[in-house]
């Protein structure tokens, strides 16, 4: 019994026969296999039971191509019989296959991982290596946005105001609301686990603190910082790492227009100018969705509310919660900035450094909230 089959194009006919395997285990194929025939071959090779052989005799093939020579080839490494040997076949045939063996992709095996000390050691340096240099990048990038800062203050003329309010608009004027809405719900539920808390010792009124304090102090602009880091510096990330794919960095360069000057600097300082804003904004919503819950919950009335709030909370609570803004900004911005410089020339880049950034920026808001709230307790304030 014979499989056979014959592949028409454009009027010529290409056939190809495939043998059984006879009493030495030997598949015999005749014809031509080539990429006319290759699909209907690789079917029928595929279909052969593979313990009933060990070796395809090509003698009889009269034509072999690449496409030819990789469908064999696949059988041999998608068969659970990988002996399968080629025999017969001419010095040209076997010359093919050899080639395309070895253009064939190979699967790397990972490299063993050294479980020793000194092999851990080694892998930690490379690691804190790697973080310096991070930093130092940043530090960099800090530092291009400062010298620009002050050449567009040197030089008013170069500096780009329909940017920065544009920008101003996008990190500032469209991120309100949620930043609002964040911050009344945390206010609300400040509010009604503090009165849960509070109600069994009789201190319902302390919730007014707990709120104020917790509200002006911290949550108010980390939680808005935490929001803006997830918006602003991806969306900053995305839009240079856009224009790094698309060359246009490169373009404007050999303009000679510099991109410190008219990419990082308005994007920077308009969040330097609005988190501040935000933050202010994001206080007030707390304290009045705080308000609002106290009135509900425990019957403390806006007025109450407004003359305890006034009399048991020191300025120093807001000042301590401001001055973070403008660090947060800056950090946020130049990390935004600097992970967009990092794009290559791939859209798989391009996601992978807009999720750095959200993750760097956030991670390094609450370093450094952490670093200011033991500065503040320090100097007791």
């Amino acid at each position: 019994m014979a499989y056979g089959g014959t592949v028409m194009s454009g009027g010529v006919g290409a056939e190809f026969i495939l043998g059984p395997a006879d009493d030495t285990g030997t598949v015999h194929l005749s014809g031509a296999l080539t990429i006319r025939t290759v699909t209907q071959a690789r079917n029928q090779l595929l279909a052969l039971d593979r313990t009933t052989f060990r070796r395809i005799d090509l003698s009889s093939v009269t034509r072999l191509d690449t496409a030819g020579a990789w469908a064999l080839l696949m059988l041999k490494a998608d068969g659970t019989n990988a002996e399968i040997a080629f025999v017969g076949a001419s010095a040209e045939a076997q010359s093919l296959l050899s080639s395309v063996e070895q253009a064939l992709p190979k699967p790397e095996a990972p490299p063993a991982l050294d479980g020793s000390f000194s092999a851990w050691l080694g892998r930690f340096g490379q690691r804190v290596f790697s973080g310096l240099m991070f930093l130092r990048a940043l530090t960099g990038y800090l530092g291009i946005f400062l010298h620009r800062l002050a050449r567009a203050l040197r030089h008013p003329s170069e500096f780009k105001l329909t940017s920065l309010v544009h920008h101003c608009e996008e990190v500032g004027l469209k991120a309100v609301p949620i930043v609002a809405l964040m911050a009344f719900l945390i206010g609300v539920v400040l509010a009604f686990q503090g009165s849960t808390q509070l109600r069994q010792f009789g201190a319902e009124v302390f919730v007014v603190d707990l709120i104020a304090i917790s509200v002006l102090r911290e949550l108010g602009i980390l939680l808005t910082a935490i929001i803006v880091a997830g918006r602003t510096a991806s969306a900053f990330t995305a839009a240079i790492g856009s224009m790094k794919m698309r060359e246009e960095i490169d373009a404007m360069r050999t303009l000679g227009l510099d991109p410190g000057m008219n990419l990082f600097v308005p994007r920077i300082l308009a969040l330097f100018i609005m988190l501040p804003i935000l933050g202010l904004i994001a206080n007030l919503a707390g304290l009045f969705g705080g308000a609002l819950m106290a009135w509900i919950d425990l019957g403390i009335s806006p007025a109450m509310f407004t003359t305890r709030l006034v009399e048991g909370t020191a300025v120093s609570h807001v000042f301590v919660g401001l001055v973070k803004a403008p660090v947060f900004a800056l950090i946020i911005g130049v990390v935004g900035c600097h992970a967009g410089m990092q794009v290559q020339s791939n859209a798989e880049s391009l996601g992978r450094m807009t999720s750095n950034a959200v993750v760097t920026a956030i991670f390094a808001v609450i370093v450094a909230d952490a670093v200011f709230s033991i500065f503040f307790a320090r100097i007791g304030i």
